[in-house]
């Protein structure tokens, strides 16, 4: 069984730093690229970042770029995501998710990540 368990989260105020992990087990990590998504109240999940299978490319929303880094550590079957100078709009449910398919390239759309985490909250205060 496939799980995703992410950890991280909490309260910072603005121009803070957080540091998000995602523990993957149940699948060989290597072989899949990953992603984080988030969701403020009341709208859509939006992509983050994401990162590829061997972790030699990035990809970021233009809302984190320059702010936001994601990593993953294949030795450990994890991956991070580093939030520096956090804005009260970063408040969200951060997701990290797991592409669908082995060896497939990046992505930005959450209908093809087919694992979830279970989510875990971020509160930027202003």
């Amino acid at each position: 069984q496939v799980q995703l368990v992410e950890s991280g989260g909490g309260l910072v105020p603005a121009g803070g730093s957080l540091r998000l992990s995602c523990a993957v087990s149940g699948r060989t990590f290597t072989n899949y690229a990953m992603a984080w998504f988030r969701q403020a109240p009341g709208k859509e999940r939006e992509f983050v970042a994401g990162i590829t299978s061997g972790g030699g490319s990035t990809y970021y929303a233009n809302s984190v770029k320059g702010r936001f880094t994601i990593s993953r550590d294949n030795a450990n079957d994890t991956v991070h995501l580093q939030m520096n100078n956090l804005k009260p709009e970063d408040t969200a449910v951060y997701y990290c998710a797991s592409r669908n398919m082995a060896y497939s390239s990046f992505s930005s759309r959450a209908a093809l990540y087919d694992y979830w985490g279970q989510g875990t909250q971020v509160t930027v205060s202003s």
